[in-house]
């Protein structure tokens, strides 16, 4: 006789049991702590417990372990491949997280466009009906005969198709609609998360089939379940970008099989997301020309250089209490990079505004990105215009100094690619650059942020 499954109600702080659900811990007196469990009770014989037989296992030596030729799958999308590391990896379990509406779904049924003309994917929504799904698939232009749609919610009834089926992607969208029947709780709770992805987990191990499970957020911006939700998976993505905006940037937060420092950058269009191969020219066209306030950064994404435009505004406050706003970039760096100003350089923002935006939605917070902050926010509070065809980074210390930063010939490279005359950089990074690169680029080392300054006015 099988064995039963019965649900226990576990205290998350102290271990406490119990066969029900209680608002207080009668333990430690902890509120809303005691989480849903399910325990597998040993077969029944005669109304004793059958021991389990314990079989034997065996080791490899990691030598002796052979990989397959074929390890990813090409998505078709050059930029979801290099955050993904090459491609998607047989038998790895990805989850791909993001704000409402940012564009989730749409790039998973994209790239079963692509991946439909050789291999059997299989979409299970939990969230659409398949009409709803076919509009939205023919809105994007994807048709191929071996993708496989499937509406349903209950997981264990979904992994036994995938064994029956053999698929060679699946795409879960989203896990917050699973339900595990043995559990009592409604979906979406922490319990039934964690017990859908174990459950496929196991069955993408076991089968070599790789699975993409689409994760909701909640208001923070996190990643709705269980912290165990980011553990079992192989990789983590983020996708990241303003509601107002066209472009989406896609960032990985884990990935066992490549680099976390990759991003792919999309612009949504009304027949869903486009690759922007070149950000860089992207985020820095429109920019205002002899406008004070406005500098160039180059920062490094991974293995990728990327120029964004950094605008800074000081404005005189009549109310006492200045104001201090950033977009893009961390707060305590900004007030930090102030204090520094005001002590070490001499230029003062008491009593002034002070707004740090930056220019296409993206979020920022390399410390190469100093010496731009400070030089638009000192052109904007000396009304002084920056010499458009220049570019500034470097790290700026509390004593005033500007310290050097790693890749500076890549980023002095993408610069002189996109047209610029100069680059501003630490004094000590000077000597590492090549002989054949100054003479395509002036390259100018600066120790302060004074000289930084005049290095770069009109």
């Amino acid at each position: 006789m099988a064995g039963k499954t019965k649900t226990y109600y576990v205290c998350s702080s102290c271990g406490y049991e119990t066969p029900k659900w209680l608002g207080k811990c009668p333990d430690c007196g902890e509120w809303a702590t005691l989480e849903e469990q399910i325990r597998q009770e040993l077969p029944q014989k005669n109304g004793k417990a059958v021991q389990r037989t314990v079989q034997n296992i065996t080791s490899y030596a990691i030598s002796e372990i052979k990989t397959d030729t074929e390890l990813r799958y090409k998505t078709g999308m050059k930029e979801l491949d290099r955050v993904l590391g090459g491609g998607i990896v047989k038998g790895s379990l990805v989850l791909l997280s993001g704000d409402p509406g940012i564009g989730k779904s749409t790039i998973l049924l994209q790239i079963c466009k692509e991946l439909g003309k050789k291999l059997k994917v299989l979409y299970v929504s939990g969230e659409e009906s398949y009409s709803q799904i076919k509009l939205r698939a023919d809105r994007l232009k994807v048709s191929a005969d071996n993708l496989f749609i499937l509406c349903e919610t209950d997981i264990e009834l979904i992994c036994e198709h995938i064994r029956q089926t053999t698929p060679d992607l699946v795409i879960i969208d989203s896990i917050q609609t699973m339900n595990f029947t043995a559990l009592n709780s409604s979906p979406g709770c922490v319990t039934q998360v964690r017990e859908c992805s174990n459950l496929l987990m196991r069955t993408s191990k076991s089968l070599s089939i790789p699975i993409i499970m689409v994760g909701h957020v909640n208001k923070d911006g996190n990643i709705a379940g269980p912290k165990v939700l980011e553990h079992i998976v192989d990789a983590v993505l983020y996708f990241e970008g303003e509601r107002n905006l066209s472009f989406r940037i896609l960032r990985a937060v884990k990935n066992r099989f490549g680099s976390t420092n990759e991003i792919g950058v999309f612009e949504m269009f009304d027949v869903g997301l486009k690759e922007v191969e070149n950000p860089s020219a992207m985020l820095i066209s429109g920019r205002p020309k002899n406008t004070p306030g406005s500098c160039v950064a180059c920062v490094m994404e991974g293995s990728r250089p990327i120029l964004a435009e950094i605008q800074g505004l000081v404005a005189s406050n009549n109310y006492g209490n200045p104001r201090r706003i950033t977009n893009g970039f961390d707060f305590n760096r900004l007030n930090m990079l102030l204090a520094v100003l005001e002590k070490r350089a001499g230029y003062f923002f008491a009593g002034n505004d002070v707004y740090v935006n930056v220019v296409g939605g993206m979020k920022l917070d390399e410390p190469a990105l100093d010496l731009t902050i400070v030089m638009a926010l000192v052109s904007s509070l000396k009304d002084y215009s920056l010499r458009d065809d220049v570019l500034a980074f470097g790290e700026i210390g509390l004593a005033g100094e500007i310290r050097g930063v790693s890749h500076c010939e890549q980023r002095i490279k993408e610069a002189a690619r996109l047209g610029f005359t100069r680059c501003v950089i630490p004094k000590s990074n000077l000597k590492n650059i090549s002989a054949s690169l100054k003479a395509e680029i002036e390259v100018r080392g600066v120790r302060t942020i004074r000289e930084a300054f005049e290095a770069i006015i009109l």
